[in-house]
Order: C-alpha cells, then sequence, then structure tokens
C-alpha cells in the first residue's frame, strides 16, 4: 500500500512540474512576443524624432552660414541656442509665434506674453515674460546675430566675445558670462548640444 501511495504521489509531483513548467514556458513566450511587438514601434519612433532634428539643423543650417560669413557668429552656437531654446523648434514660442531664442521684447516691439522659468536666488522660479513675435525664423536668427553685433542700450559690446571667440566652447561660455541665461550651466548645455549632435561641422573657421 505504501508503494501505490509513493507512485501516485510520484505522479502528483511529475504532473505539478510540469503544469509549473508549462506555465514558466508560456509567460516567457508572452514576455518575447511584448517585446517583438513594441520593439518595431521604438525603433520607428526614434527614427522619426532623429529624422525631424536632422531637418530642423538642415532648415536653420543655410541661413547660419550666412551669418557667420557676414557677422562672424558661430553657426554651432546659432543651431545649438536654436535646439535648446526652442526645442526643435516645438514650443509654443517658436512653433506659433518663430522667436527661436527666447529674445525679449521691449517697448514698441511685437510681442507676446508667456510663462518663462528663471533661474533666481538658487532656485528655479516660473514667471510671465514679454517676448519678440517674428513673421519666420529667419527673422528671429537676424535679430539673434544683431543681438551679439549691437549688444544691448547699456552695453552696446555685452555680446562681443561671443563674435571674437576662437571656438564654440568659448562662444558658449562668453553667452553664459554676459548673462544670456539665467541658468548657471546654460555654458555646458549649449556645448552638450553641439557635441552631440557635431553642429560644429558646419562652421566655417
Amino acid at each position: 500500500m505504501a508503494k501505490k501511495k509513493w507512485k501516485k504521489q510520484k505522479r502528483k509531483n511529475i504532473r505539478g512540474i510540469a503544469v509549473i513548467a508549462g506555465i514558466l514556458l508560456i509567460a516567457t513566450a508572452f514576455v518575447f512576443s511584448l517585446r517583438s511587438v513594441s520593439s518595431p514601434f521604438s525603433d520607428h519612433s526614434q527614427e522619426q524624432e532623429a529624422q525631424s532634428h536632422q531637418e530642423f539643423i538642415d532648415r536653420l543650417v543655410p541661413h547660419a552660414q550666412e551669418l557667420q560669413d557676414a557677422y562672424g557668429v558661430l553657426p554651432s552656437i546659432i543651431l545649438g541656442q536654436a535646439i535648446l531654446e526652442s526645442n526643435w523648434g516645438k514650443s509654443t514660442l517658436a512653433s506659433e509665434y518663430n522667436n527661436l531664442f527666447g529674445i525679449k521684447a521691449y517697448e514698441g516691439q511685437k510681442k507676446v506674453s508667456l510663462e518663462t522659468k528663471e533661474f533666481v536666488n538658487q532656485e528655479w522660479i516660473t514667471i510671465q515674460g514679454d517676448f519678440r513675435v517674428y513673421d519666420s525664423w529667419e527673422q528671429s536668427m537676424d535679430d539673434h546675430t544683431r543681438l551679439f553685433i549691437q549688444g544691448v542700450d547699456w552695453n552696446p559690446a555685452l555680446y562681443e566675445k561671443v563674435i571674437t571667440a576662437a571656438d564654440y566652447q568659448e562662444a558658449a561660455q562668453a553667452l553664459q558670462d554676459a548673462g544670456y541665461a539665467t541658468d548657471p550651466t546654460y555654458a555646458q548645455k549649449i556645448i552638450e548640444v553641439i557635441e552631440t549632435y557635431q553642429l560644429n561641422q558646419y562652421d566655417r573657421r
């Protein structure tokens, strides 16, 4: 009797193991099937994003190089700032008002009031700012370069070192030193964008 019970128990154990193994196989197959389904979509999305980024760069490069030929500002700086400030042209300010660089508006200029973040007293705060409105991205690029050339009322030479910089690293630091943005890591972010997308290849120096 003990022997029969042992055999029955053994058969139950084998069945149990087989059931568990079957469940594991099904679960594994399910996981792999999910991966195979999601992976193509993920890869396709990344390809689309890369293409969109390159199209944005290609759109701006010709005019950026014209501005370098005329005034000396590096295309890598123009492109790097445009990408960082406008989120690849997708920000509200860029997509609806053609302002790629977050340039503020002054009295008498066509403007729009939008929320913006500023780094003040060692913390980020949200404020309402008045920004220039342009008819095109190229017009925005012209005004951006004009700012570097003419400076501001209280200091016409404020951005002179951006123009005379030997390379994009020096120019990015000059932007931060001149106070173009309140972000204490602004130069580093510009440099990272330029190096990630190899934007210095468009510089003619």
